[in-house]
């Protein structure tokens, strides 16, 4: 397989040279071109056809995200955003997921790693999925846009609902958890979900979440209460989240990461097995790596239901692919049946 290749589009000349530096050092990667703004990439891309652009989101004249949305309407390609994580660029950054950029990563600071992550991710990036890669079109309503009897059909399947429901997700994760969760009732079953996202970025995609979600969605909070009617979003950064015995409000503890993740999805799913026993359903949908496998299969020797998004739907299949290779996955669907077989 030939290497990877790939566009560095940065205004900072400083930014541009370390991310050359981080992927010139893998062999499976090669850089073919960098741009100072989205002018000279759109050129460099006619040019250099490259398999993965790695782009800022902040530049002058015209924005990331502006780009973008052009790149994934005229040109579909795996994009990789590059950001700050403040306030504002999370925002920005997860608007740029719904748009369609395959992942984001965090601009390094001085304490940290430079880039360590990035070669890995532009790897998997090229190995996107084109149909995937592509503009997420569409008004999406919100809740106070969705009628009554919009969710009605599945409100009134209530009667074999579990009591808990624990998705996981990761790579393509945004756009997933956002089709799913447009679908649920709003009297569904207490929902856990970890999304791999940085720390500066769960708050900003709750509140995302809980403008099309029939259900209420928040950031998760140590001690809160399991209730009918809210979805839980674990926060990014140094905690899991996961359910003690006895208790029916959500912990979070500060513990090494699981599966290379803080939060992980393993954490979660292994303590619901636990404390849950067969009254759960888990979800595991797109996403890098192994994360929530082995989880999932707990859940299931458990004797809860158990689902994982088919390939064909899956931005990444990979966390999918391990949970079925293990069996932990008893029924694979494609993401437009997730929320439907969750409350059939």
């Amino acid at each position: 397989m030939s290497p990877a290749s790939v566009l560095v589009v940065d205004d900072s000349m400083t930014m541009r040279a370390l991310i050359r530096h981080a992927l010139s050092r893998d062999p499976d990667i090669r850089v073919v071109g960098e741009a100072a703004n989205p002018y000279e990439a759109r050129e460099k891309m006619k040019a250099l056809d490259p398999d993965v652009v790695t782009l800022d989101v902040e530049m002058p004249n015209m924005n990331g995200i502006e780009f973008l949305e052009k790149i994934m309407t005229l040109r579909p390609t795996p994009v990789v955003m590059v950001s700050n994580l403040t306030a504002p660029g999370a925002a920005t950054t997860l608007a740029a997921l719904e748009i369609g950029a395959f992942d984001c990563i965090a601009k390094p600071s001085a304490r940290e790693n430079m880039f360590e992550s990035l070669p890995g991710l532009v790897k998997e990036a090229a190995r996107a999925k084109p149909g995937l890669v592509r503009r997420r079109s569409g008004h999406r309503p919100t809740r106070a846009e969705r009628p009554d009897q919009a969710v009605s059909p599945v409100e009134r399947s209530a009667n074999g609902w579990p009591d808990l429901i624990t998705i996981g997700s990761s790579t393509g994760g945004v756009e997933a958890l956002m089709q799913v969760l447009a679908e649920f009732p709003r009297d569904c079953p207490p929902t856990l979900i970890v999304q791999h996202l940085p720390a500066a970025f769960t708050a900003s995609f709750a509140a995302r979440l809980d403008r099309i979600c029939p259900a209420s969605v928040s950031e998760a909070k140590d001690g809160d209460p399991l209730q009918r009617g809210r979805v839980y979003l674990a926060p990014g950064g140094e905690r899991h989240m996961i359910l003690r015995p006895g208790k029916t409000s959500i912990t979070l503890v500060a513990e090494a990461p699981v599966s290379g993740h803080r939060p992980s999805v393993d954490m979660l799913f292994a303590s619901v097995a636990k404390h849950f026993r067969g009254r759960s359903t888990g979800v595991i949908l797109t996403g890098m790596g192994r994360d929530g496998a082995q989880g999932l299969l707990e859940m299931r020797q458990a004797g809860s239901q158990t689902f994982g998004q088919d390939e064909e739907t899956s931005l990444v299949y990979g966390m999918p692919r391990v949970a079925y290779e293990i069996g932990a996955v008893e029924k694979r669907l494609p993401l437009s049946r997730v929320a439907r077989q969750i409350f059939a």
